[in-house]
């Protein structure tokens, strides 16, 4: 059997249970590396992501966390931490960013998609309270913001400092780094 740090597409398993089930389970994959747990309205979900699902989600985080930097942005990166509201939602994020202050729940989550579920997880990051989750699938980069208590697609960031980001610039250095990240970052950076 391979290793779950070998294999190359992400494995997901969605199981119907309540929140005590769900903190069991979370409780039994404590010291379980590269296991991201989600629950949501009775539903468990199990994502071991897969070789390119982290590739990307690092990368995005990566030029994501270049932008604020060189333009001087406050920001702390959460990277995949745990966001909770007891008894009622629990997410991990592949990479999340509180800007402009620290918060309990990041302004952003960045979600690579590989298997299903893009759209799905925005509710569990309004039961949060996440500001503006952005999807990676497919190739294309789709924001969201959350306005009167739902999700609205955005074509460029409401964030305070990401609302500057060029999107397109973002997108084909993520596309780039297909076949070369270094060239990819160096693109990235040449254009701030």
């Amino acid at each position: 059997m391979p290793s779950l740090l070998n294999q190359t597409t992400d494995q997901r398993i969605v199981h119907h249970g309540t929140w005590e089930q769900f903190k069991l389970i979370q409780k039994g994959f404590g010291e379980s590396r590269g296991v991201r747990l989600f629950y949501y309205d009775e539903t468990i979900e199990i994502l071991m992501p897969g070789r390119e699902h982290e590739i990307f989600s690092r990368l995005i985080g990566y030029l994501v966390t270049t932008f604020l930097a060189e333009k001087g942005i406050f920001f702390q990166s959460t990277g995949s931490m745990t966001q909770e509201k007891e008894g009622v939602v629990s997410a991990q994020a592949g990479e999340s960013y509180c800007i402009e202050s620290v918060k309990v729940i990041p302004d952003l989550a960045i979600e690579v998609v590989f298997t299903s579920g893009g759209m799905s997880k925005l509710e569990r990051y309004k039961a949060l309270g996440v500001p503006e989750v952005w999807f990676w699938e497919d190739g294309v980069l789709k924001l969201y913001h959350l306005q009167n208590d739902h999700y609205e697609l955005i074509d460029r960031s409401q964030l305070a400092g990401l609302s500057n980001l060029n999107l397109d610039l973002l997108q084909r250095c993520i596309l780039m780094a297909e076949t070369d990240t270094g060239e990819a970052i160096r693109a990235f950076r040449r254009e701030l």
